[in-house]
């Protein structure tokens, strides 16, 4: 098309491409249906972007016929100069198809299909997605996903965690189907992660997904009665890192940071080896977000005696998070000093404290104290644990004595 002069008001406003399917909004201004639509889902109470006057995100689109045959008739006679022909669009799909599709998906002789077309739609654009929230789609596939945990079959299930991905499970819908069915969802879940699936990646990095949403939108209640096998399976995706996505790990991570603050949780983290998990996968030097998220876990596991019993049980344990001290965020390094105040605190036997200085931490500890930029608090917390063990490691020749003072 090079050296074509394409008409003016054949390019959409937004775009600045030739409109496939002109549609006029409310302002009279026409452009491409699926550049205004993104505009108007993307930003809710928006105003039109020619015009700036108000254009509410349900505002009626109407379909510039005229517009489209004038372009499809210029495309057609500039052919031979290399312009392509743009076909005449498809009536947009209204909320009553996804209706019909639920209703399919709840028929065992058409819910395959019925799934296929979800996904198809759901990765075609944000408008279908949006439709799907709006006509209850999310809480009919998870719905499925307990129906395969009950009938013991995994067909289908790939299909339905990769639409409940695309669309995103609102979290107000999460709750209410909890309220609605319990843990079951939960347990469904959890299932998922333990069959066999090709792609296995994939599948499983969308049940974990799906499964941090739940686990958000649950109550206290639920998250106190969560059984042995929810750790154990979480603990099982962090070992076999190539399993999942690294968005899937960090998701099953913040599951397990949400279910720490209760006491029965982290000693069933603690006996289900997440600790020693934790610890092996942050030795692989995982990205920020990665590492903030373990060491919040293991903060929360060293305020029990076996988390603290396990930390130190692994040989890495004390040396990986004294490296991370100043090396990855403000975050990171809050976590790191209140682990080795709690380690230096309860568990500071003879051969830890030598631990502490053959691995640097004394000497990490000290450094923060000279470093303007960190927190007046953690400082503080850096000091308090310098100052408990003075005695004894000021026997070591290796250690400053003037940062004990």
């Amino acid at each position: 098309m090079d050296g074509i002069e394409v008409p003016k008001y054949f390019l959409c406003p937004i775009s600045l491409q030739i409109m496939k399917d002109p549609v006029t909004a409310t302002t009279g201004i026409t452009y491409d249906r699926e550049s205004i639509e993104q505009w108007l889902l993307r930003c809710k109470n928006t105003s039109c972007p020619v015009t700036q006057q108000s254009l509410p995100p349900e505002s009626d689109l109407t379909p510039n016929h005229t517009l489209r045959r004038l372009i499809q008739s210029w495309c057609t006679e500039n052919a031979s100069l290399g312009v392509d022909r743009i076909p005449t669009p498809k009536p947009s799909l209204d909320k009553s198809h996804f209706f019909k599709l639920i209703k399919q998906l709840q028929q065992p002789g058409s819910n395959i299909k019925a799934l296929q077309e979800l996904d198809f739609l759901a990765a075609k654009n944000e408008r279908n997605r949006k439709f799907m929230v709006e006509t209850g789609v999310p809480k009919a596939l998870l719905l499925f996903i307990v129906n395969c945990f009950e009938e013991i079959s995994v067909q289908g299930l790939a299909e339905a965690l990769r639409v409940l991905v695309f669309i995103r499970i609102p979290l107000a819908e999460a709750k209410i189907f909890l309220q609605e069915y319990n843990d079951q969802i939960i347990k469904s879940l959890i299932w998922v992660l333990g069959c066999e699936f090709k792609p296995q990646v994939m599948v499983k990095s969308h049940a974990v997904l799906a499964l941090k949403t739940m686990i958000q939108a649950a109550s206290s209640g639920l998250l106190e009665r969560l059984k042995p096998p929810f750790f154990e399976m979480i603990t099982g995706v962090l070992k076999q890192t190539t399993t999942v996505s690294q968005q899937g790990m960090n998701a099953a991570l913040h599951a397990l940071l949400i279910t720490c603050p209760w006491g029965r949780n982290r000693l069933m983290m603690a006996e289900s080896g997440a600790v020693s998990a934790l610890i092996e996968l942050e030795l692989g030097s995982p990205e920020k977000r990665t590492t903030e998220l373990i060491l919040g876990i293991l903060f929360h596991l060293c305020c029990c005696a076996d988390g603290r019993a396990e930390f130190l049980s692994h040989k890495g344990g004390l040396a990986v998070v004294t490296k991370r001290i100043m090396k990855v965020s403000p975050t990171a390094d809050d976590r790191a000093v209140f682990i080795l105040s709690l380690i230096s605190k309860f568990v500071a036997t003879n051969s830890v404290l030598e631990e502490m200085v053959e691995v640097g931490t004394v000497t990490k500890l000290c450094m923060m104290l000279q470093v303007d930029s960190t927190a007046p608090y953690l400082k503080e917390k850096a000091r308090g644990i310098l100052r408990s063990h003075t005695d004894e490691w000021r026997k070591f020749p290796c250690i400053d004595k003037t940062f004990h003072k």
